[in-house]
Order: structure tokens, then C-alpha cells, then sequence
């Protein structure tokens, strides 16, 4: 498990070599959370804190303010628990109340009890670090910086909805597909983030298909770098230096090894295949995407991938199912085929 960040390393990596001293702190403090993630991971257990719970059905939403630090200091001191009023910090009230409009999209369409199914206590984290450009999970809990080091507007990373959505389902997959954070299954694990970041921003504010921007992340960027972290409809278009391809006639060749350079594997750079099929199957039913194909891909990161799946696993698996939930030749299933095609995915016998 990987600690799965919002903003893709090539962003960072070119801010830091153009002088941005905030991006190079990023990227010093990121890669030794990767280094530490477990020993973090152990500390919290130790402390009780995002242990499974004890009582089926219920989650508790806590959020903690690390007060500047970092790795050593998680999860911080606690500011705001369930049955807390309102908080007089805003990055504090904003985590809280976006995790739990995450929680309840998931509960409410899904019947899905926090991230784990079980009801697993979810724990925030705030101002983490110097103006630290990133948030995160951990595989144990969800850490936000406050940005403005000239990578996120200040306090965007909490006021986005679809941000946090994005990284808690990160949390969703660990407990399901579990996909492996390299190459393209590590690309579909940032897809099925962006898939439901995307449809919890979209059912928050009433937006069909048609009408969404497809943007994950609008609005966070600072503005001179661009308007959104990535767009699902159009990849490669988002900010300056956008390098996600949008079919596999680009599909970009990354080694998975340890240089941030190479995004392990072009995780975060080929995400943008597969999101853009999710986009395109949307658009061609319209509607709202959590009620079309959203069913659609639920059921598959939850029930129908291994692990080491590849894009084309993915494209089998959900057309499988949108043939079973929906009917054989019926628009869905027309739809979901159609949105591979228009990437150039070419589906592998069911992987079941």
C-alpha cells in the first residue's frame, strides 16, 4: 500500500526544478512518508486511533489538527468528533463535513458502511506541515496540508469535495480490488478515485452528465497553473504540462521503480484512459452518473477485479456487468462498450 497523494509527482517535480521551494518540501516530506508509511501506520494503531470499531453500523468522523507538523506528530490533537458544534477553524469543518458527504454517498447509493463496508472510524488530519501541497491517505487515515506554496490555493485541499472523495476512495479500493499502486492497475486505482470524486461532486450538486465540467479538482490550482488537477472528459488539458494521454494510442511507458519521475509506472499520467471511458459511457446515457454507470463500476472495483488487473480487465469486466445489471445490446451495455472504444481499450475475456 502506497500513501496515494492528490497531485500527481510530475506537477510537483516541475514546480521544484522552476524554484518553488514549497514543491521541493512536498516532495522531500512525500517520499519519506512512502519510505515511513507503515511505521505511521503502526503508531496510529498504537494511539487507538482508526482502529475497526465495535459497533456494527456506526462511524465515528473525527478530525485532528497537526498544528504544523509532520509524520511524527499524526494524527494531531483532536478538534472536532461527531456531535461536535462547528469548529471556529474552517480547514477543520471542511474536512469533517466533505468526509462526510463522501461517507454518505457511499452509504446512501452503495449501502456501504464507511470505507471498509464495516463501519471503520474515519480520521482527518490537519495542517500538516509548512504549507505542505498535497493531501493523502495513509491506508489509515486522510491528511490534508493547507497549501498556497504556489501548487494549491490556499485551503483547497479541504474545501474540495471532490478532492476528498477522490482520496478516500483510495481507502475504498485498499479494502476491495486492493489494485496495486504501479503501472495500470496502479492507474486504475487512481481512475476509480477520480470516477467516484467526480460522482460524489456531481450528486452533491445536482449535476447530470451533461452538464458536468468533468473536472476533479477545479478551482484548487493555483491559477497560473491552470483550471483543474485533471480532466476526465478531456486528459491532457486540465493545467500547463497536463501529460495524461486520452487513449492508448499515447499511453505513456514508465518504468515502475522508486524516481518520483516516473509516477510508478504512470499512475497518475495513464489514469486518464480509462477516466475518460467512465466520461464518455456517462455522457452517451445522460442522466445522473451515479445511478447509470456508477452501479457499474462499484460493483466491479468491489467484486470483480484482482488485484494486478490491467485496462483491459476492467473494460471486460465492466461490460459484463453492465450486460448483466441492464441487459445484453440494451443503451448501458452499448454505452460502457462504447466508452472503451472510444479510448482504444480492447476488453479481455471476463477476468472472473
Amino acid at each position: 500500500m502506497h500513501v496515494c497523494a492528490i497531485a500527481p509527482p510530475s506537477l510537483l517535480l516541475r514546480l521544484a526544478e522552476a524554484g518553488s521551494e514549497s514543491a521541493r518540501e512536498t516532495l522531500r516530506v512525500s517520499e519519506r512518508l512512502r519510505g515511513r508509511r507503515l511505521a505511521v501506520a503502526r503508531a496510529l494503531r498504537e494511539q487507538g486511533v482508526g482502529v475497526p470499531p465495535d459497533r456494527p453500523g456506526v462511524t465515528a468522523n473525527s478530525v485532528y489538527d497537526v498544528g504544523g507538523g509532520e509524520e511524527s506528530a499524526l494524527p494531531g490533537t483532536l478538534v472536532r468528533a461527531d456531535g461536535d458544534p462547528p469548529s471556529a477553524d474552517t480547514a477543520v469543518n471542511e474536512a469533517h463535513d466533505n468526509a462526510a458527504a463522501t461517507l454518505a454517498f457511499y452509504r446512501d447509493e452503495f449501502a456501504r458502511e464507511s470505507i471498509d463496508g464495516r463501519g471503520l472510524d474515519l480520521v482527518s488530519s490537519v495542517h500538516f506541515g509548512q504549507r505542505y501541497d498535497n493531501a493523502f491517505w495513509t491506508g489509515e487515515q486522510m491528511v490534508y496540508g493547507d497549501g498556497g506554496g504556489g501548487t494549491f490555493v490556499a485551503g483547497a485541499l479541504t474545501r474540495s469535495l471532490d478532492v476528498i472523495a477522490h482520496e478516500l476512495t483510495h481507502g475504498v479500493t485498499q479494502y476491495t480490488a486492493n489494485l496495486v499502486y504501479e503501472s495500470q492497475s496502479g492507474a486504475l486505482n487512481e481512475s476509480f478515485s477520480d470516477v467516484f470524486g467526480i460522482l460524489v461532486k456531481q450528486r452533491a450538486g445536482g449535476i447530470d452528465a451533461a452538464s458536468s465540467d468533468w473536472l476533479i479538482g477545479e478551482g484548487a490550482l493555483d491559477p497560473a497553473l491552470g483550471k483543474a488537477l485533471r480532466s476526465m472528459l478531456a486528459p491532457g488539458t486540465a493545467f500547463s504540462g497536463d501529460d495524461q494521454p486520452a487513449d492508448m494510442d499515447a499511453y505513456v511507458e514508465l518504468p515502475a521503480d522508486d524516481d518520483p519521475r516516473n509516477d510508478n509506472g504512470g499512475v497518475h499520467v495513464n489514469s486518464g484512459i480509462p477516466n475518460r471511458a467512465f466520461a464518455e459511457a456517462a455522457r452517451a446515457l445522460g442522466g445522473n452518473a451515479w445511478e447509470t454507470v456508477g452501479p457499474v463500476w462499484y460493483a466491479v472495483l468491489t467484486d470483480r477485479l484482482r488485484a494486478t488487473a490491467q485496462f483491459a480487465d476492467a473494460a471486460a469486466a465492466t461490460i459484463a456487468v453492465a450486460g448483466e445489471r441492464y441487459g445484453e445490446g440494451s443503451r448501458e451495455h452499448d454505452a460502457v462498450r462504447g466508452g472503451w472504444d472510444a479510448v482504444k481499450v480492447v476488453p479481455t475475456p471476463d477476468p472472473r
